[in-house]
């Protein structure tokens, strides 16, 4: 389990968006992954949603995650690729990726970075976190608080996901 205090959680900077694009290319199989250049627009257009663990002691970023706003209620593959979806006054946030360096994972960073990100939605005064995921995962984002709302329309990258929602101010 890792000492959190090492850890800066903060809006992710311009000149890091090539490195969050690396780390999930590491995260999710080539046909999944956000490519370079969805993540450096998806970073130009909404920098504020996108969390990243910056790691003191090893300076680099450990993992990251990051949404579109939106008043839709539904997730859809299309909020992967156009970031023209994002609408600043959103109340729900469709989450496009969770992704953590496989040396930092199985020790809790995933679970610190989800539930950070979390109050800070609440404390955005958002409605809901939306999501969709791979089956195996389900478990973890129960375990967070998410329901799982069974297999969705998500064919992303030729797999069928699970849409999950997390509620807020219930």
């Amino acid at each position: 389990m890792f000492n959190f205090d090492r850890f800066d959680l903060r809006c992710v900077r311009p000149e890091e968006a090539e490195e969050v694009a690396a780390i999930e290319k590491l995260c999710f199989s080539e046909a999944e992954a956000c490519t370079r250049d969805r993540m450096l627009a998806r970073v130009k257009k909404a920098p504020e949603l996108f969390l990243v663990a910056f790691d003191k002691v090893n300076h680099t970023i450990a993992g990251s995650i990051n949404s579109l706003a939106t008043s839709e209620t539904a997730f859809r593959d299309e909020f992967f690729t156009d970031c023209d979806l994002y609408e600043k006054d959103g109340k729900n946030l469709m989450i496009l990726g969770l992704s953590v360096r496989p040396e930092y994972r199985h020790q809790g960073l995933a679970s610190f970075i989800m539930n950070t990100y979390i109050d800070w939605a609440e404390r955005d005064s958002r409605d809901r976190l939306i999501l969709t995921c791979h089956e195996e995962l389900v478990p973890f984002y129960e375990d967070l608080g998410f329901t799982d709302l069974g297999f969705g329309n998500s064919q992303w990258g030729g797999v069928h996901w699970h849409d999950m929602v997390y509620e807020l101010h219930v």
